[in-house]
């Protein structure tokens, strides 16, 4: 457009000198009226003058006005492709969108005719690579994406240099029925003796405070120190003794349980629609009140047959009475809206010498080396984000507990478990800083618990 202006400009000009030259040919006056033929002339040149600059001023708000259609062009283009991918939109059309300049009209003959691209206007070179993704792709540290915490194993790592501070409180019932019989039969169907059916059932609240701190992108550590009540309360009614009262043996313990270190790594970068993979070493310590220092209702010995009570204990323990070290590994893989994720986890117990019970009057029932079966655990399950502050996950948890071995034996009455628990968890962000978690658990197995309720409060600093 500058250039067909320039060129308008221009043509009046050439037109105006000539129409003065052919006009001061064909003047045959006087020397005055010549001056002032000149005079009039050069008032038009003057005047002609202004006429151009005029048209140049014209001509800078034209292209003022241009650059600004373009870019509105170019803005409402990338706003059509950003964030679809790779188009068969050029590198041009990105940049100057796909609106031209209307055809200004030819001066000399009045037709109108594309003008010519201008030589000041820098072309954009044609691309010599693929065409990429318009638009800013959203950044990736590295981090796993957070879900709803259901196992012991976080979803996410701690940031670097932050401190994740998290209380958490958990509640477990259990019930179940044991029938002994005690005694000989002379027909299968006939039995002389004891049949004693007891009804067991178990409250265990423990309260802990869990530390996390990231040591580096992808490292952090751990401890947590919980604190357990539990109470026991089992229900026993001889059926051959003529009683008709249920007898009610109750007992209950509370202190501080066994504190726990861990550490975990993460192995890989990962990304959406990549895996990532954590692996976490965990060690419990022996910090709470073991088994073998409460005191049991034996009155001489609860070990084979020289039993003399019922064999529970007056105070439960609050911890385990071993040291354990557990490997893991965690996966994770986002799949945008939801989050599929897995562990698998080995629990190794360290064996204790000269172990012994300690019964009623002080006395020490001896049991020689106890060595726990080893714990396989796996679990896997789904997180499904609801919003961009609240997440729901489901999943389910297995632990096999091996049997638990006595001078190098199976112990008496020692069998595998098999622990299996459905878990569904709800995740909602309060702040920046601080989430809200809670899941429930149900026990699909007769050894695992029948329900577990688990509120956590991680806040970050």
């Amino acid at each position: 457009m500058q250039i067909q202006l320039l060129r308008i400009g221009t043509l009046g000009v050439s037109a105006l000198l000539m129409s003065g030259a052919v006009r001061a040919q064909e003047f045959s006056g006087t020397r005055e009226e010549l001056v002032g033929q000149l005079e009039l002339m050069q008032q038009q040149l003057t005047e002609q003058k202004k006429l151009l600059e005029s048209l140049r001023q014209s001509v800078t708000e034209q292209k003022a006005s241009m650059i600004e259609l373009r870019d509105t062009v170019s803005g409402d283009v990338l706003a059509r492709h950003r964030g679809t991918g790779p188009q068969s939109m050029d590198a041009t059309e990105a940049v100057n969108g796909d609106a031209s300049p209307p055809p200004a009209p030819d001066a000399a003959n009045g037709d109108a005719s594309p003008p010519p691209a201008p030589a000041t206007v820098a072309q954009a070179p044609a691309p010599t690579q693929a065409p990429v993704a318009v638009g800013q792709a959203p950044t990736n540290d590295g981090r796993p994406p957070e879900v709803a915490p259901l196992f012991e194993q976080p979803g996410v790592l701690t940031p670097k240099g932050k401190f994740v501070l998290e209380p958490s409180l958990q509640y477990g019932y259990s019930s179940s029925d044991q029938v002994a019989l005690i005694g000989y039969t002379i027909i299968p169907a006939l039995l002389i003796g004891l049949i004693d059916i007891q009804q067991v059932k178990v409250s265990t609240t423990t309260a802990a405070l869990t530390l996390r701190y990231g040591l580096g992108r992808r490292f952090e550590v751990e401890a947590k120190v919980p604190y357990a009540y539990s109470t026991n309360s089992t229900l026993s009614r001889p059926q051959s003794t003529g009683s008709a009262v249920d007898t009610v043996f109750q007992t209950s313990g509370q202190g501080i349980g066994d504190v726990e270190l861990a550490a975990r790594y993460q192995l890989n970068e990962g990304g959406m629609d990549k895996s990532y993979y954590v692996a976490g070493l965990r060690v419990k310590t022996r910090t709470g009140r073991d088994p073998f220092s409460v005191v049991t209702d034996c009155t001489v010995s609860c070990v084979a047959n020289n039993a003399t009570g019922t064999g529970l204990p007056l105070t439960l323990p609050t911890g385990s009475g071993f040291y354990g070290v557990q490997p893991s590994l965690t996966w994770l893989f986002p799949s945008d809206p939801a989050v599929f994720f897995g562990s698998v986890s080995y629990l190794y117990s360290i064996a204790r010498n000269n172990v012994s019970t300690l019964v009623l009057n002080g006395v020490e029932a001896p049991l020689g080396r106890i060595a726990p079966g080893g714990v396989i655990g796996f679990n896997f399950g789904m997180g499904l984000a609801l919003n961009d502050k609240s997440a729901l996950s489901i999943g389910y948890d297995h632990h096999s507990i091996g049997r638990t071995l006595q001078n190098d034996v199976p112990a008496q009455g020692s069998v595998r478990l098999q622990l299996g628990t459905l878990l569904v968890g709800y995740s909602y962000r309060i702040s920046e800083k601080t989430t809200l978690n809670v899941s429930v658990g149900a026990g699909l197995t007769a050894d695992t618990p029948g329900v577990t309720l688990t509120v956590r409060l991680p806040m970050t600093f």
